[in-house]
């Protein structure tokens, strides 16, 4: 009986931490989300990969994992100094991690650099939200061997 009764418990858990994560991802997601998947790890090569949505609110794009309890974004890009660095196609181990038809793009902030791999469709609109930025922020791609201008005076 005591076997059953830890079996019990066990089911009951899980069947709670399934709960709470599909609630914490209906609180949190919402109007202006985007899939994305966020590199969290650059310590070996094509990984540290993590899948997530990004929402986005005012300035910042908040990005979010989805196999985690927390209600805190993981990682808040402000769109005041974020510059596309680059933008590439999966290679590698990467194919693996994510679908086919997804973008990487290398971005510069004032943190620090962050990749970010998202659809082609959803580039555009990421895209556009960097180019909406108020006047005297910085450029939202940089080409090749340019450095970002500064803002105008």
């Amino acid at each position: 009986m005591l076997v059953l009764e830890w079996i019990g418990f066990g089911v009951l858990f899980l069947l709670a931490a399934s709960a709470v994560l599909f609630i914490r991802r209906a609180v949190i997601a919402g109007a202006g989300t985007i899939r994305l998947s966020l590199r969290v790890s650059t310590l070996l090569v094509g990984r540290g990969w993590s899948p997530g949505f990004g929402r986005f609110v005012g300035e910042e794009l908040r990005c979010y994992r989805i196999f985690s309890f927390a209600i805190r974004p993981k990682r808040v890009l402000s769109r005041r100094g974020l510059v596309v660095e680059r933008r590439r196609s999966p290679e590698g181990q990467e194919r693996f991690s994510m679908p086919a038809d997804w973008v990487i793009l290398r971005c510069l902030s004032h943190q620090a650099p962050v990749e970010i791999a998202m659809a082609k469709s959803t580039v555009t609109g990421f895209m556009s939200w960097l180019e909406a930025a108020p006047p005297g922020a910085v450029s939202s791609f940089q080409s090749p061997g340019s450095s970002p201008s500064p803002p105008p005076a």
